[in-house]
């Protein structure tokens, strides 16, 4: 029972009234009455928080826990690039002449996910990589690479699921849902990171100060519902072997090396 409430408390998207009512349960004290099941149907490693479950005062604030130091390990091999978030691989893949990629067999346009052709040019032929966090995972975001940000920009107004069914028979959620990018300088190019939202709109909060990253920093969190993209310009990233669709990554792990 508990664990469908909860599936269509995840999906229930896009309409604003539906975003606010679900915004003002989960930040509740009322909602509160749910963390232990949540946790359990879940099944969220309890052992990795930083606080323990009594703490939490709202849902709101169990889905955007921190973690202990040291249990998310940031991968140290030169040049390499790691997991932005706790995600599995939804997809990944090269960018189309078009500047489309082909996410669960449907074509998206990053031009409208973008909307700077100038900056997006350099990214044609170059990678991709789709990050989807569920509703177990840990939802903070951290820099993939070392670098410093030359730009931020936030875009859409839509809240559509981006699981695998909403990538792939939802209405073009990765170029429609409110989301917000950065690009980040690194010395082999330029990368790319477009954070996603899913269940409320402008529900993605920064938490990093500067315009310098380094690799494994944190830079924002998830309020809920969330995806990653990763756009790497052309002849500066290879992936690493060992990655495969429908991989469960965490943080810090290698996804592959600079060039």
């Amino acid at each position: 029972m508990f664990e469908r409430v909860y599936r269509i408390f995840i999906e229930l998207t896009n309409h604003a009234f539906f975003s606010t009512l679900l915004q003002r349960f989960s930040t509740s004290r009322v909602s509160a009455l749910l963390i232990s099941s949540y946790a359990r149907i879940y099944n969220i490693n309890q052992s990795e928080m930083t606080n323990h479950l009594s703490t939490y005062k709202t849902l709101q604030q169990l889905f955007i826990r921190q973690l202990k130091e040291g249990v998310r390990p940031i991968d140290p091999t030169p040049k390499g690039v790691v997991s932005p978030v706790d995600a599995v691989i939804e997809e990944y893949g090269f960018i189309e002449p078009t500047k489309e990629i082909r996410v669960k067999g449907k074509m998206y346009s990053i031009q409208e996910m973008v909307h700077d052709d100038e900056l997006l040019e350099k990214y044609v032929g170059g990678q991709f990589m789709i990050f989807y966090l569920s509703p177990r995972d840990y939802h903070r975001i951290h820099s993939p690479l070392s670098g410093k940000i030359t730009k931020t920009w936030t875009l859409g107004s839509k809240s559509y699921p981006v699981n695998k069914w909403g990538l792939k028979y939802g209405r073009d959620p990765l170029i429609k849902n409110y989301r917000k990018l950065t690009e980040v300088q690194h010395p082999q190019g330029h990368l790319l990171m477009v954070k996603v939202g899913a269940m409320f709109i402008n529900s993605i909060e920064r938490t990093h100060d500067g315009d310098t990253v380094t690799k494994g920093v944190e830079m924002a969190y998830f309020t809920f519902g969330s995806t990653v993209v990763l756009l790497f310009e052309k002849d500066t990233f290879s992936l690493d072997p060992n990655i495969e669709k429908e991989r469960v990554i965490q943080v810090g792990q290698l996804i592959g090396l600079l060039k």
